[in-house]
């Protein structure tokens, strides 16, 4: 008898079909900027490699830290499954439909070399560059995906690893790179043009380089509930799309963030009208819920979630409107089927399936 566990982990988002979808969508939407179709995202996308051994980013609590020294027999165990949010590797990502990757660059402690890793608390095993020649080498074989690469945090990382990183970047993606100065971010314009790499760089460094694009707006809940996070994207809808200048503000900075938005409205004129954004499907639990819940992880939470984000997910529209959402991204993307959901909203913006 299959269970719902079961049901989860069939390989229903390994379709072969899903490697390259982007090209196989209709011409009709060939025109539509990237900002209006309906994109799967990887939250923390590489901390399927993270290492268990190696040491906390110096950006946690001192007090986080020294129980850490003390008990890591107690505390690594809990760590590690609370910051694992992905359990497949960046190219078996890519090869299920994933073109935006929310990627956390750093530099280790007392690292004398100039080698960068991610993290999501600790590091990964896998240095920045692998990772980032296993992406350009898939995108060689698919040349006509694109793919939106956010590089931000940027731990213990000084000038001159921002600009040894960037000058890499140039080097492995090289023509791939779209500039930010690219007026038409479309399919058909980005295939002509031979562009396959958007990359985002939340970093005042990328200021002088054209190849590198601001950071890309994330609207995260921090909430550990299916209905925590829905309520939250319903309310950043009401608002509206947000425009490249709009920072994100977690849920203690609504009212702020409210005002703010009807303040940038005013001005609407300056922002870009094809900016992307981020819906974030990823639950999150604080220190409180995991030391309530000792049998948990992130990984059961978001399954037991998951039927209420899906039936949520399969609601939503893509397209240029102020409720339309664009990135959609979320955790375990392996066993759950975010990608092919997500991929399917892209059906609505023909005009065969426009509701009249």
């Amino acid at each position: 008898m299959m269970t719902g566990g079961d049901r989860l982990l069939r390989p229903a988002n390994m379709d072969p079909s899903a490697q390259d979808w982007m090209s196989a969508l209709p011409e009709e939407l060939w025109d539509v900027p990237l900002s209006s179709l309906a994109i799967p995202g990887s939250h923390d996308a590489m901390s399927y490699c993270l290492d268990i051994n190696s040491p906390l980013v110096p950006s946690e609590p001192d007090t986080f830290r020294l129980l850490d020294g003390l008990f890591s027999c107690l505390t690594r165990p809990l760590i590690f499954k609370w910051t694992t949010t992905q359990d497949k590797s960046i190219e078996e990502q890519l090869s299920m439909g994933i073109r935006y990757f929310d990627l956390r660059i750093a530099h280790k402690p007392n690292d004398s070399s100039s080698d960068l890793y991610f993290t999501h608390i600790i590091y990964t095993h896998l240095t920045a560059l692998d990772a980032l020649l296993s992406v350009a080498s898939w995108l060689h074989s698919h040349p006509k995906e694109i793919v939106i690469l956010a590089c931000s945090h940027f731990e213990g990382i000084n000038d001159q690893l921002h600009q040894a990183f960037i000058f890499t970047l140039k080097k492995l993606f090289g023509s791939k790179l779209c500039p930010r100065t690219e007026s038409s971010l479309t399919l058909r314009s980005l295939w002509s043009s031979g562009y396959q790499v958007i990359l985002s760089y939340d970093s005042e460094t990328a200021l002088s380089h054209q190849e590198l694009w601001p950071a890309i707006p994330y609207w995260w809940a921090n909430q550990h509930t299916a209905k925590g996070v829905i309520s939250y994207l319903e309310f950043e809808k009401d608002l509206g799309r947000p425009g490249e200048f709009q920072s994100h503000f977690g849920t203690s900075f609504l009212l702020f963030e409210c005002v703010f938005k009807k303040l940038l409205c005013l001005f609407a004129f300056f922002l870009p009208k094809d900016s992307f954004f981020v819906s974030g499907l990823n639950l999150t639990a604080d220190r409180c819920y995991i030391t309530k819940n000792p049998k948990q992880s992130l990984r059961t939470l978001t399954f037991s979630n998951w039927e209420s984000l899906r039936k949520w997910l399969e609601d939503q529209r893509p397209g240029s409107s102020p409720r339309s959402l664009n990135i959609i991204a979320g955790d375990f993307l392996g066993p759950l089927p975010l990608c092919s959901l997500v991929i399917a909203l892209n059906q609505k913006l023909l005009k065969k399936n426009s509701v009249r």
